[in-house]
């Protein structure tokens, strides 16, 4: 995420870049660690957004679901599973996968009782860009077209959602895509991507 936080950076945000170890622990104790030493490094008194790739957003959706962030902003989810990824499904139950993915990998099927499913529509202010390209096509074949090689676009989707958009970019480097930043930027502000050049 370091190109996407200069950016931000040049636009007058204080970003804080937060990193967690995401194949070691469970959803719920990722969230409440991760989101709780980001917030502990905001300064006081300004409007608090999220930026996140992939899993980060689950973690702010488990986050809010128990707990109020005084002075929340916008959040700006990137190539998140809200609905879990087919390739769970598939290769979960595999000797490995665990080793590989931890055990908050292996809480992102799509299955009802998954993490990204038992936590319910979004009630904060939240914009989803999706990719629609892969660079994996062995997990491309698991998942439901168009997907980003990881996550459906389908998957990505969220029930209260204020906005959402489809570019042609990869999950794993989405984040250091010029438009994908651009329309970041642009959600932070206003609170919707920006479909006038489209």
């Amino acid at each position: 995420m370091k190109k996407m936080a200069t950016a931000l950076e040049q636009s007058g945000y204080v970003v804080i870049n937060q990193p967690y170890p995401s194949t070691r622990h469970p959803i719920e104790t990722l969230a409440d660690t991760a989101i709780g030493q980001a917030l502990s490094r905001c300064p006081d008194g300004g409007r608090i957004h999220f930026v996140t790739h992939s899993m980060g957003g689950i973690l702010v959706r488990q986050y809010l679901s128990r707990q109020r962030i005084s002075g929340l902003g916008r959040v700006v989810m990137l190539g998140p599973p809200n609905q879990g990824s087919q390739v769970v499904d598939t290769l979960g139950k595999m000797v490995g996968f665990k080793l590989v993915n931890g055990p908050a990998g292996l809480q992102l099927g799509t299955s009802e009782t998954s993490v990204p499913n038992r936590l319910g529509p979004a009630n904060f202010d939240v914009g989803i860009i999706a990719g629609t390209r892969s660079i994996n096509l062995i997990l491309s074949t698991m998942l439901p077209k168009p997907n980003d090689g990881k996550v459906s676009v389908a998957n990505t989707r969220l029930d209260g959602m204020a906005d959402h958009l489809s570019l042609p970019v990869t999950h794993p480097f989405m984040m250091n895509n010029a438009e994908v930043i651009t329309q970041t930027r642009h959600f932070l502000r206003h609170g919707m991507f920006d479909r006038t050049g489209k």
